[in-house]
């Protein structure tokens, strides 16, 4: 079946390494070997997920543009790591960073680990002057307002590797964004605020490009649906979850389930054809379709696609963007709603679901099958997989647009086993406790304003999160062990004054 892109193989880092004419060639061949070197120790790591391809040495104002501007424009590149090994003088590469329009990593490193004391001599350091050739940089970074992360230290240092990969996912999450396609079916849920906002203003500043469709324009598709090719994705179903008695070949309640595959059929046929890879629909607004999609929302999220439900395209476009910042590692990334709160005994504890639609990567098990009423919608049982989340550390994350500028916010916390069986509930779900408690973390997701849809990720950390809030210029509100409610109010207010005034200016 046809799923939006799956791996990272497209994509690739640049590795720019600065120098001058200065020092002779003896010198820059020494540059160009160690600075390979350092690019292929970079490649190799399996943290990070995007290929790193080594540049030539940069050394005059025109190559370090040129090179800049082809990586503008290139398809593939999605980031720029950048290392002076050697002194650069940072006004040539004005005109580069000022046409470059890609994240930057700024790498403040050395080839050396150790030095060679007893046998230092001007030629050594001639060579390896990154230590202030990087301050050289790093002032021109500054003077040009040039958006980067800096990360110091040397390449074959864990927290460097780490630190480098989070930054290449945020990078990818960012890539991913800018080309986003989002197909909303019908509108949003009405009178719900959240859930509105501004579609331009969301293409400006993510690349977002939203735009809604007739749910009967899905539905022609939907009938289109060879019977065949719905019976032989069902007896997927049977073979891939533990499919409820009524639902299996002979069932009395089989021909939902034939159903539930045309859905995921129709959708998926709809999704390919547009090049789109986030969606969303609405209970309030389902045309022609005879159930509201669940199981095939579900497979779809799998697959990496963002939805939201009631319209949400915000929540769905930040799903899509952060399956790709999370692809790959372990854990998944899924559409998830606070319902309702455990206050005590005990540890207090929010129990997060939806009506249907919860990712199956979040399952700790093999998800079941099941068919049940669904109060709202007015349409038939809706056919949906149950099962527990996965106990672990993950984060929740909102995006909410406040009119001046977008915010997103997020909550670490740890994902537990229910208490008890959920036995009478017919839909996925996940327990977590909030860091640094569900009153403290209640209390700042309030004042933030941020949403009640929402994504549950395993997959991505807050320093992914932190890097593609930087490379978009978006507002970041994290809650974690360390927030209390007092400072959380105090940083929305000076949040508020710099964004205010950075607009301005």
């Amino acid at each position: 079946m046809t799923t939006p892109a799956s791996t990272y193989d497209d994509q690739e880092t640049w590795f720019l390494t600065g120098s001058q004419g200065l020092y002779g060639e003896e010198t820059l061949a020494q540059v160009a070997h160690q600075s390979r070197q350092i690019a292929e120790r970079l490649d190799v790591a399996t943290e990070i997920p995007l290929r790193i391809v080594w540049k030539p040495v940069l050394t005059d104002a025109e190559s370090i543009r040129r090179l800049c501007q082809e990586a503008a424009t290139s398809d593939r590149c999605v980031g720029v790591i950048v290392w002076m090994h050697t002194f650069s003088p940072a006004k040539m590469w004005i005109a580069g960073l000022s046409a470059l329009d890609r994240p930057v990593l700024h790498l403040h490193t050395q080839y050396n680990l150790s030095l060679p004391w007893s046998s230092i001599d001007m030629d050594f350091m001639n060579l390896n002057q990154a230590a202030h050739g990087d301050r050289e940089f790093g002032h021109i970074e500054a003077r040009l307002g040039i958006t980067r992360k800096v990360v110091a230290g040397h390449a074959t240092d864990p927290r460097v590797v780490g630190r480098t990969a989070a930054w290449a996912r945020a990078a990818a999450g960012r890539h991913a964004a800018r080309t986003l396609r989002l197909a909303r079916f019908g509108d949003n849920m009405r009178d719900v605020a959240v859930t509105e906002g501004d579609k331009v203003e969301a293409q400006l500043r993510f690349g977002y490009s939203v735009n809604t469709y007739g749910v009967n324009d899905l539905v022609a598709v939907v009938d289109e649906v060879e019977d065949k090719s719905a019976a032989e994705l069902a007896a997927e179903y049977v073979e891939s979850y533990d499919v409820a008695p009524a639902l299996r070949p002979g069932g009395i309640r089989h021909g939902s389930l034939l159903y539930a595959a045309r859905l995921e059929l129709g959708l998926r046929a709809f999704l390919t054809r547009g090049g789109f890879t986030a969606f969303t629909t609405n209970f309030e607004d389902l045309g022609g379709l005879r159930q509201l999609p669940g199981l095939a929302v579900q497979r779809l999220m799998a697959d990496g696609y963002g939805f939201g439900g009631e319209g949400d395209w915000k929540t769905s476009a930040l799903l899509r963007t952060m399956k790709v910042m999370g692809l790959g590692r372990p854990g998944g990334t899924s559409f998830m709603e606070d319902y309702t709160y455990h206050l005590g005994p005990g540890t207090p504890r929010i129990l997060g679901a939806h009506m249907l639609e919860v990712c199956p990567s979040i399952a700790v098990a093999r998800p079941r099958c099941e068919i049940h009423p669904l109060s709202i919608g007015g349409r038939e049982d809706p056919v949906r997989l149950v099962f527990d989340a996965a106990p672990g550390p993950a984060i929740v994350v909102g995006l909410s647009d406040l009119g001046d500028r977008f915010r997103l916010t997020a909550n670490a916390v740890d994902v537990l086993a229910p208490s008890e069986p959920l036995r009478r509930l017919p839909v996925a779900h996940a327990v977590w406790k909030p860091r640094p408690s569900l009153a403290e973390s209640a209390e700042s997701w309030l004042l933030a304003g941020a949403p009640h849809h929402t994504v549950l990720s395993c997959a991505v950390d807050t320093e992914t999160l932190t890097d593609f809030a930087e490379m978009t210029g978006v507002e970041l509100l994290i809650i974690d062990e360390h927030t209390t409610t007092g400072q959380f109010a105090k940083e929305i207010r000076w949040n508020a004054a710099y964004h205010r005034l950075a607009q301005a200016l």
